[in-house]
């Protein structure tokens, strides 16, 4: 498969590279790729996504914690936790 480049993709793939901590094109595209598929759902690949079952969850309870929010957003290619902290009289 070719993709056409262009100057707007090229600056995308390198962002991309960055936030993904990737060092080429195709291991960034892979991973953007595989954390699009785990959050969307509804494919044949990942037929359960995380953020349909973060809105589900937030109907059914009615709110949900930023440590549960953390939990249901949490995968490989983004790892996401949540920490709180805090003091008194300090």
């Amino acid at each position: 498969m070719r993709i056409q480049k262009t100057e707007a993709r090229e600056r995308k793939w390198e962002y991309l590279k960055e936030a993904t901590g990737e060092s080429t094109v195709s291991g960034a595209l892979d991973a953007a790729a595989d954390y699009y598929l785990k959050m969307r759902g509804e494919t044949t690949a990942q037929p359960n996504g995380r953020v349909p079952e973060l809105i589900r969850r937030a109907d059914q309870e009615g709110s949900l914690t930023a440590a549960e929010i953390a939990e249901i957003l949490d995968v490989d290619e983004l790892p996401l936790e949540y920490q709180s902290t805090w003091t008194v009289g300090e």
